[in-house]
């Protein structure tokens, strides 16, 4: 049986009217950029609850943080953003940043050391999914203010121990590290929420742009900052519409009703590699596919369990097929690129394999329920998990459902399986190790949806020690080791599937240039491109 729910919203079942306004576009104007991506994942703009991939496109483009990644130059590592130079204290626990004079925010309020003092300690005290980033360095709500102060022009962090300089700094390169308008936020606050809620649906920023307007699951409208301290961008409007089907995409870019397609399938990108005008960019990302497995579920708990269902998917026939191009075989947490990742895929479909895994843990005639996002790919990833799973005597239904419905649940630890996709914050192995493998409290009243580890209400054990380990160590050869010998351990006993590393193509009109996704680290940089 091939049973797949939907979770239908009303955003849902307008799509098609809103697909079809498209065709009152005529080619987009020289000063106007427009994007047709999937941004039904887009929950909340405020940079201090931001986790979203969609929403991290638009924090990247509107808030400056006190250091940043060139997403056309990563391998130059973290530059001075609002703060133009920094100084680390003897025993390495304080870094001092100096702010960047002359920087205004969109309201024309000028950006302090205070403002960020306030944005980071503001991050800490909300404490909403993304704060582990910030606490991890044992900042609490209880001790931000003493711990992340302001004195005049200088901005002072004290770290709980001493971290590699370079691992603080690039976490402040997270979304989360976005620096806030104070004033503005707080004239906004209702009921001690520090601004949070209007921060969902507004901005308060200073970077090349400033939020026009957002319609949930519809579009994204940015306006250029004139006044922007590196100089105002080309494009002077930024527009990205929610577009869920790959056909939809293709039939909007080769009308040249959109400038840039994001979620072309490889069929599609095959017919437009054909057409005029028109060409294709490969970016590797650090985006994983992934499956995970709720720990709650009594049979899914079981290490055999586990293993038998990294033997029931069809890595090699996905990837040469309706994945063609666009993701790569990858069974490891870190992504490829980064310090520590390996190479190691020991998993293929294997139903024998399987079928005794299972007969051994005594599991017969599971039933088990997943969640998938509605986009192509993923719903193909999950009919062909169904067809394999069926074959060691596995039902799988498939709910489909937006990425807000489907993240909720799996937020929730509701879901039997989840099929999703994760990529990193920061380029440091950390920004993996320690939400895949690492998961400090594993109660429910933690809520800790930062860490996968806990959405699977999975305790880690010894591999949380072994996180902690790593990210200290100073001898980059013997972290490297270490980060490698955790991720051969998660391979083995984790309840996830890591499946395939994404290479995001993108199609665009020829005339578009210095397009960048952002590599394997960052996201879209709107501000940079020219027509």
């Amino acid at each position: 049986m091939n049973a797949i729910n939907r979770l239908m919203t009303s955003a849902a079942i307008g799509l098609a009217v809103g697909v079809s306004s498209f065709a009152a576009y005529a080619e987009t104007p020289a000063n106007m950029l427009v994007i047709a991506n999937r941004i039904d994942d887009v929950t909340t703009l405020d940079p201090a609850e931001s986790f979203e991939f969609a929403g991290a496109d638009i924090s990247r483009n509107v808030y400056n943080r006190l250091v940043y990644l060139d997403p056309l130059d990563l391998a130059a590592g973290y530059q001075p953003g609002l703060a133009e130079s920094w100084e680390v204290s003897e025993d390495g626990k304080t870094i001092t940043f100096t702010m960047r004079e002359g920087v205004t925010f969109h309201s024309g309020n000028p950006v302090r050391a205070e403002d960020a003092a306030f944005s980071l300690q503001r991050a800490v005290i909300l404490n909403k999914t993304p704060a582990f980033i910030l606490t991890q360095f044992g900042f609490t709500p209880e001790n931000a203010e003493e711990t992340i102060r302001a004195e005049g022009n200088k901005l002072m962090i004290t770290t709980d121990k001493r971290y590699a300089t370079s691992f603080v700094l690039n976490c402040l390169t997270a979304t989360i590290g976005g620096i806030v308008d104070k004033e503005t936020v707080m004239a906004n606050e209702v009921d001690g929420d520090m601004g949070n809620t209007w921060l969902k649906t507004n901005s308060a920023g200073s970077g090349p742009y400033t939020l026009g307007s957002w319609k949930p699951n519809e579009s994204v409208t940015l306006e250029a900052y004139a006044d922007y301290y590196d100089g105002a961008p080309t494009m002077e409007r930024v527009i990205v519409r929610h577009v869920l089907e790959s056909a939809s995409q293709r039939l909007l870019l080769e009308r040249g009703d959109i400038d840039i397609a994001r979620n072309l399938n490889p069929e599609d990108i095959a017919g437009v590699m054909e057409a005029d005008g028109i060409k294709i960019e490969d970016e590797l990302k650090g985006r994983l596919m992934y499956l995970s497995l709720n720990q709650k579920h009594p049979e899914l708990s079981k290490p055999e369990v586990r293993q038998a269902i990294k033997y029931l998917i069809d890595y090699e026939g996905m990837k040469n097929s309706f994945l063609k191009g666009q993701y790569t075989i990858h069974q490891n947490f870190l992504p490829a690129t980064y310090l520590g990742a390996s190479e190691e895929a020991p998993f293929s479909l294997n139903v024998e394999k399987a079928k005794e895994l299972l007969a051994s843990a005594g599991v017969e005639g599971l039933e088990i329920e997943t969640g998938v996002r509605e986009a192509q790919e993923r719903m193909e990833i999950a009919q062909s998990l169904q067809n394999t799973f069926a074959q060691a005597g596995i039902t799988l239904n498939i709910t489909v459902g937006t990425a807000k419905q489907i993240l909720a649940r799996y937020r929730a630890r509701e879901l039997d399986l989840y099929l999703g996709a994760w990529g990193p914050d920061y380029p440091d192995p950390q920004t993996n190790a320690g939400t895949f493998a690492y998961n400090p409290d594993n109660s429910d009243e933690a809520n800790a949806t930062g860490y996968l580890a806990w959405r699977n209400s999975w305790d880690t054990g010894g591999l949380g020690e072994k996180v902690d380990a790593a990210v200290t160590e100073g001898d980059r050869d013997k972290r490297v080791q270490m980060y490698q010998d955790i991720q051969a351990e998660f391979r083995e006993i984790s309840p996830f599937a890591i499946m395939f590393q994404q290479i995001e193509q993108s199609a665009l009109r020829d005339n578009v240039m210095n397009w960048s996704t952002g590599q394997a680290v960052t996201s879209a940089a709107y501000w940079q491109v020219t027509k």
